[in-house]
């Protein structure tokens, strides 16, 4: 080591060695921020750029030894080999590019090892081959270990050097490695020429043809060195921010083009993809050869103004085009950004689309009918009256709930297929609730044509849907109203076309009716008494009353059946008779029922034991599986004893679902309450529903009761159900007994109980005894 330091103070001029170890120091530092640069571009790049960081780090590595070579005073002038001079120059460039190739395929610590070893025999045999291209007056003697020892030091230094580049980050990885690859090469040159003694003897300097000047190759070894070793480092720079900005201007969604002159020079390549064609081939082409307005008409580019444009002939895409003017290589250009906007209009047709049409069929929804509708009315004078069809499917629930939601949204695809193709271009069909749609035809003279309408739907849903062959098949029901005929505002029309609707479904369903005033002002007066009677619990017009049953012997009362009344706010009473069965139609007669149960228990668990409740229970009531759970609650939140509570049925429960219904029954009954058959004699079976369940009583019939007195046949047949019911053990109520004189004569038929007027009105609580002309005997 000290022969080292002395060979570099005392035999070579300290300036020169300095400018030498400055070259070695950019070189390296060039040769490290290529490598990054390589590292960071893809495999073809890379591999231009690994070839560049070798030749400029081995170019700086020769032109340090060049350098310190000039840089020696010894006692003998020296000359350079021109041609063994160039040979020495290349052997660097060769191992490095050799040693960084070999490294960068695999990077393991042996492969780490053997690059530093490649690179310092690179550096070796370079000094060298240069050594051996001095021409001197004296023979070159070399000291095998002092160089041995060099090359050891050398291969250490530049191996951390290519190590530590691997490990270490941020600007670590570049000044590191390049003070230790520096050292590494000062090692090497001048521990090489620390043990190398030139001793007197040799060729006269001069003598050859191929001598190089030294002061002449001093200085442009310098000057080529230093521009070449800054180009590379600018370069690499450069080259870095052109990449990272080619790749944002790749990346982006936006096509952008620079223009000169109206004519493209350069392009990314997105808007080549948005044009369907190269980049090459947009070059120096005008936009207007490739883009139109949207609507066809020639491009105008205005800066600063956007504009939608698409591709000539493609009709169905939108591009928005927008232009600015910048500064593009120190001259006035024009950036040209277009945008993809044919997904997002799409999106928002399909958006508007979605807002006035059902998803499901693609039909019209209400907005978009509502809207026509208005429409042509405000037309009516100009195009003349028109038709509002009302259609509602019959059926559709069933198959809903029977074959699942799936096979209903298919029956719905059918029918709206169905419409569409029976109506002309001028009609809006539309579907405006679940099964509910409606027709708007124009263009009428009158109701033949209305008619002939009407008829082709409803045979076409007789061909597309015919129950005997598809259990899935629906029928329709339509509701017409005329304009002006029949209204003169959109609302009453559509309410005069859903009357008719109404009127068409109660007449039979599958049929279709035309509003009628007269005819439908019984339909409205029922429609406004559902929709009355759908808030009537709620607005608590609802009350309870209680006729007394008696037992005939004493005219003692044993119990009494709770009855509903209606107090409408301007109706007055409304009789059961009104408003059960629409109810009942509606629906509305499972929570009216279930109001009823709980209040009647609630209150008759106030009575005396063993006074006994009376409730009707409607067939409709039998449909929802969970009624004896609706008993059983009711009769646990009232704390009425099961065995006081009488249900009231009638035939008319057997008649649909009797399988079920009997499991019901059964269920009922084991809760404890009583059953009792209701209506007695009126129906087809009373024997057979005697048989089939065990009744634990029976009320006959008020039409049988009310013409005892003077009818022997209607006298018989009360014998004859009392005597059944005595022979059954099943007590027999006679209901609808209103005179002292049918009391008597269904005493003496020996009916055990009795039920009417004669005994009490209906009335809001309970009294224990009869009138008391009522308890002697007649």
């Amino acid at each position: 080591m000290f022969d080292i330091i002395g060979c570099i103070t005392n035999d070579h001029d300290p300036w020169m060695v300095g400018l030498a170890a400055t070259i070695c120091l950019l070189g390296l530092t060039a040769l490290y921020l290529l490598l990054v640069r390589a590292e960071e571009c893809i495999e073809n790049r890379r591999r231009s750029w690994t070839a560049i960081a070798a030749l400029t780090a081995g170019l700086s590595i020769w032109s340090t030894h060049f350098l310190a070579m000039l840089a020696y005073r010894g006692r003998f002038p020296i000359d350079f080999d021109l041609w063994l001079t160039m040979v020495s120059a290349a052997v660097p460039v060769a191992g490095i590019w050799a040693a960084l190739t070999f490294d960068r395929h695999r990077q393991t610590r042996p492969v780490v090892i053997v690059t530093g070893l490649i690179l310092s025999f690179s550096v070796a045999a370079m000094h060298f081959v240069g050594m051996n291209a001095l021409i001197v007056q004296a023979r070159i003697h070399y000291d095998g270990i002092a160089i041995a020892q060099a090359l050891a030091i050398g291969t250490l230094f530049l191996t951390l050097s290519i190590c530590t580049h691997r490990r270490l980050g941020g600007w670590a990885r570049i000044i590191v490695p390049v003070a230790l690859g520096a050292l590494g090469i000062v090692t090497l040159h001048f521990g090489a020429m620390g043990s190398t003694t030139l001793i007197p003897g040799g060729v006269e300097v001069g003598a050859s043809s191929h001598l190089i000047e030294r002061h002449i190759v001093s200085r442009a070894v310098i000057i080529a060195m230093a521009l070449i070793v800054l180009t590379m480092i600018a370069a690499a720079v450069i080259d870095r921010l052109l990449t990272d900005l080619r790749g944002l201007t790749g990346a982006t969604r936006e096509g952008i083009a620079i223009l000169k002159n109206g004519r493209i020079i350069e392009a990314n390549p997105r808007l080549a993809t948005l044009l369907g064609t190269t980049t090459a081939q947009l070059i120096r082409s005008r936009p207007e050869d490739w883009l139109e307005a949207s609507d066809g008409a020639p491009l105008m580019l205005i800066p600063d103004r956007p504009a939608e444009a698409r591709p000539h002939g493609v009709t169905d895409c939108c591009l928005e085009i927008a232009t600015h003017e910048i500064e593009y290589r120190g001259r006035r250009a024009i950036v040209l950004a277009i945008r993809d906007l044919t997904e997002e209009r799409r999106a928002q047709r399909q958006i508007a689309f979605m807002a006035v049409h059902d998803p499901l069929t693609r039909l019209p929804n209400r907005a978009y009918f509502s809207q026509a509708l208005e429409t042509a009315i405000t037309q009516a004078d100009q195009k003349g009256p028109f038709a509002l069809l009302a259609l509602d499917l019959d059926r559709f629930k069933a198959v809903n709930d029977l074959f699942g939601h799936a096979a209903g949204d298919s029956i719905l695809c059918r029918v709206a297929s169905i419409l569409t193709d029976a109506v002309d271009e001028a009609s809006v069909v539309a579907r405006v609730g679940g099964d509910e749609f409606l027709i708007l035809q124009r263009g009428i003279d009158g109701a033949e044509k209305v008619q002939r309408l009407t008829e082709t739907i409803l045979s076409s849903f007789a061909a597309e849907m015919d129950l005997s062959r598809d259990p899935m098949a629906v029928g329709v029901s339509i509701g017409v109203s005329l304009f002006p005929k029949d209204a003169a505002d959109a609302d009453t029309l559509r309410q005069n076309a859903d009357v008719a609707l109404y009127r068409a479904k109660m007449s039979g369903r599958g049929t279709a009716s035309f509003f009628d005033h007269e005819l439908d002002q019984t339909v409205r007066n029922r429609r406004a008494l559902e929709h009355d009677l759908r808030h009537a619990l709620l607005r608590d017009q609802m009350r309870l009353v209680y006729q007394p049953l008696v037992a005939t012997g004493g005219a003692a009362i044993i119990g009494y059946e709770a009855l509903l009344r209606w107090e409408h706010p301007e109706r007055g009473e409304v009789v059961p008779d009104d408003f059960v069965p629409i109810a009942e139609d509606t629906g509305i007669i499972l929570q009216l029922g279930e109001w009823v149960l709980r209040e009647a228990c609630r209150t008759a668990a106030s009575w005396p034991a063993p006074m006994t409740l009376a409730v009707n229970v409607s067939p409709i009531q039998f449909q929802i599986p969970n009624l004896p759970e609706i008993v059983s609650r009711a009769l646990i939140d009232s704390g009425l004893a099961a065995g006081r509570l009488e249900l009231e049925i009638t035939e008319n429960v057997l008649l649909h679902n009797r399988e079920s219904t009997l499991k019901t029954l059964h269920a009922l009954k084991a809760i404890g309450v009583g059953i009792v058959m209701d209506d007695f004699g009126t129906g087809y079976s009373s024997l057979s529903n005697l048989r089939c369940f065990p009744f634990d009583k029976i009320k006959i019939d008020r039409s049988f009761i009310s013409g005892v007195t003077d009818d022997e046949a209607a006298r018989s047949i009360v014998r004859a159900i009392v005597g059944l019911g005595r022979s059954l053990n099943l007590p027999v109520v006679a209901e609808g007994v209103e005179t002292v004189e049918q009391h008597r004569m269904v005493l003496e038929e020996g009916c055990p109980q009795a039920q009417g007027f004669l005994f009490g009105c209906p009335g809001e609580g309970p009294v224990y005894a009869a009138p008391s002309a009522l308890r002697r005997r007649p």
